[in-house]
């Protein structure tokens, strides 16, 4: 039998957005778990006894972006990918640069970030995958090309984009993304 109150889910979701806030305020090094008990109103010993880190809060952070792009393959893959480039290039538009770059860094220097982020990436690049070996075996994308390094080729000039170049991602550029991986729309 559990001993103790139950976990209120109302202080995970406060303590997270309170946690993502802090981040794009001062990024991975900034982040104060004394500022993030303070700013959703709870303990910080409440915030301890659940992540006993900064690294573990900001795990958690990441794990909870896992529902934020979901993606359920249809059996059209054009409007798969469309939709899930799309999808990835809105989140990172809304998201600050600053901790998209801070978060890379993390991940970077604390193995349980990086854990965190790979498997996260990890789930999605299977999915991602899967619809992209449907489109080879559609004949929408060349058979001799890894359905993986296609998915490479779809999301990482989103990342490029905003770290890098600082150009704009638009639904337009997330379409001619696709575009390039399989090649214009045919008439009907």
């Amino acid at each position: 039998m559990p001993r103790g109150r139950p976990r209120d889910s109302a202080i995970e979701g406060k303590v997270l957005a309170a946690a993502a806030e802090e981040l794009q305020r001062g990024g991975y090094d900034g982040l104060s778990i004394d500022r993030v008990a303070e700013r959703a109103g709870v303990a910080k010993t409440t915030l301890y006894r659940r992540w006993p880190s900064k690294a573990e809060l900001v795990v958690a952070l990441i794990t909870s972006l896992r529902e934020e792009i979901p993606f359920e393959p249809s059996d059209d893959p054009r409007r798969d990918l469309t939709a899930l480039v799309s999808a990835i290039a809105a989140g990172l538009t809304e998201t600050p640069t600053t901790l998209v770059a801070d978060l890379a860094a993390a991940a970077a220097r604390e193995p349980r970030v990086s854990e965190s982020v790979r498997t996260l990436w990890a789930e999605r690049h299977r999915a991602v995958t899967a619809v992209v070996a449907k489109a080879q075996e559609a004949g929408l994308v060349l058979g001799h090309v890894s359905p993986a390094v296609l998915v490479d080729q779809l999301v990482g000039p989103l990342y490029y984009r905003l770290l890098v170049t600082g150009e704009p991602l638009s639904p337009d550029y997330a379409r001619t993304l696709v575009r390039s991986v399989l090649g214009p729309e045919e008439s009907r």
